[in-house]
């Protein structure tokens, strides 16, 4: 494929960052990346640069991704020893987009940071999942500029089909703690559902591929539900990094003096799975708290 002569950036290339660098780099654009792991092999084989530091690629890019898990770890990568800032000083209209999922408020701050050196900044934070991410289908909520979220929109495009500007720096953020309150609570339910039916005697895939078709059906009953009944919890969606994203909608809600009494359930079982030793497992896991609490799994282990 041709190149578009585009410079783009991606800094972490774990589950969801090396699928949609990959996805980037097979748009046409000429790709520099950089991450604390190695680089996949298809990437390095597609003609992706590998840069030494997140400064190098900010150096070499006009628009820079970051995709990696939480606030402390997008803060050292932009601010850091030889980070994305060292390399943005002096080059002013680059743009840092961070598709990581972080704290509203921390955002805020880093996009001014960020401002400050005369570059431009968005939160895209997303929802899809490794599956999302390797089909280009991601779930992209962004915060910044209307003209900054526009000349970004063809790699968004690349990435993801549900791309919505929410507001501005920061609303991505917020849009997507809420989505991580709302999928923990789905995890929850259809994980009650599936143990009360296998320990009353019933088949947990029948009765998921019954509700299938009425109005509890569900993305997370569809995916997740057969991850429980088929014990495929490999990630997928870290629990740790979910437990992250629920600490976030608390600590918002302390800040905002309001209750969220289902997402600290949530949080509880998630925690509960961490004591079991599942905190690396795929979300969709949470079953397992259900499953110690009734003494009963959904199905055996495979």
């Amino acid at each position: 494929m041709t190149k578009s002569g585009l410079k783009v950036g991606f800094i972490g290339l774990g589950i969801m960052g090396t699928p949609m660098a990959m996805n980037l780099i097979n748009g046409g654009h000429v790709l520099f990346v950089n991450t604390r792991s190695k680089v996949a092999p298809e990437l390095a084989e597609a003609g992706a640069t590998v840069c030494t530091s997140p400064a190098g690629v900010a150096e070499r890019a006009d628009i820079i991704f970051t995709m990696v898990p939480d606030t402390p770890d997008v803060e050292k990568v932009l601010f850091g020893d030889n980070g994305v800032a060292q390399g943005l000083k002096g080059a002013k209209g680059k743009v840092v987009v961070d598709m990581s999922s972080i704290d509203p408020i921390a955002t805020k701050a880093f996009a001014k940071k960020i401002n400050e050196l005369g570059c431009d900044y968005l939160d895209a934070p997303v929802s899809g999942g490794e599956v999302g991410a390797k089909a280009a289908s991601l779930t992209i909520m962004v915060g910044g500029e209307p003209a900054v979220f526009d000349r970004v929109k063809p790699l968004f495009d690349l990435m993801g089909k549900n791309i919505n500007l929410i507001g501005g720096n920061g609303d991505g953020q917020t849009c997507k703690v809420a989505n991580q309150i709302i999928v923990a609570l789905n995890i929850a339910a259809v994980s009650e559902a599936l143990v009360f039916a296998s320990k009353a005697g019933a088949d947990p895939a029948k009765v998921r591929a019954a509700l299938m078709g009425g109005f509890a059906s569900s993305r997370i009953l569809e995916v997740h539900g057969e991850r429980m009944v088929k014990r495929t919890f490999n990630p997928g969606f870290r629990i740790a990094l979910h437990q992250k994203d629920l600490n976030l909608a608390l600590q918002g809600a302390k800040s905002l003096k309001m209750a969220l009494p289902q997402t600290a359930n949530a949080a509880q079982l998630m925690q509960a799975c961490a004591a079991l030793g599942h905190d690396q497992a795929d979300h969709s896991a949470l079953v397992k708290a259900i499953e110690a609490l009734a003494n009963h799994k959904v199905a055996p282990d495979a």
